[in-house]
């Protein structure tokens, strides 16, 4: 009987910590900066207790918030926004799986291996989501819908960030709501996304051609 109860205990709160993991996977992929800075400020003024250390960490703190300010400006601006989110194909993902892993290892409670696969894997779908969302609006001759989109984004990942530290399960349905709408999105994106290409492909001929030139 007590190993019986030991291990429906572990069920618990193994369960208790998923939809923090598959959260914070769905929002590094989106700012992964905002989700360390957030995370530990949670947990830096006592907010919640499922915050670990390491994210705590007054040095992580101050490089996660630099950072955050760097992507804020980048991620507002056209085509650099597409550059920024190229170089953070691999960072968003592995800042998703370290997120996760942290949390599961803090809760004691998930196997940290799991944990980063989940929280990895819902980032890169995220990722995905949100660079081929930004190379169709690229395709826009405005600057404003980049700035609108930006924002929406970073209002959306502390919102949803936030709920997650009192409502987690309420949090992940959000997070898998939007992370599907977002795919469907993409599909019927893809149209702007190849003429997005093109251009970028067109603007680099260009540029071997200029230099070519004497």
């Amino acid at each position: 009987m007590p190993g019986t109860a030991a291990r429906h205990l572990a069920t618990i709160a193994s369960v208790s910590v998923l939809p923090l993991v598959f959260t914070s996977g769905w929002a590094s992929g989106i700012n992964a900066y905002a989700v360390v800075l957030l995370l530990g400020v949670f947990g830096l003024t006592g907010v919640s207790d499922d915050v670990p250390q390491t994210l705590q960490r007054p040095e992580v703190l101050i490089v996660a918030g630099l950072l955050f300010l760097c992507e804020a400006v980048a991620d507002k601006i056209p085509y650099v926004d597409s550059l920024w989110d190229s170089v953070h194909t691999v960072i968003r993902p592995l800042a998703g799986a370290w997120v996760g892993a942290l949390l599961a290892g803090h809760s004691g409670s998930l196997p940290d291996v799991a944990a980063g696969l989940i929280g990895g894997s819902t980032a890169l779908a995220s990722h995905t989501v949100k660079a081929g969302t930004r190379m169709a609006v690229n395709t826009s001759p405005e600057p404003f819908s980049n700035i609108v989109l930006s924002f929406a984004e970073d209002l959306g990942v502390g919102g949803v960030v936030s709920i997650a530290m009192f409502h987690p399960a309420a949090a992940a349905i959000i997070a898998a709501v939007l992370l599907a709408g977002g795919l469907l999105a993409l599909v019927l994106l893809v149209s702007r996304i190849r003429r997005f290409l093109r251009r970028r492909a067109q603007r680099r001929e260009e540029r071997r051609l200029a230099s070519r030139s004497p």
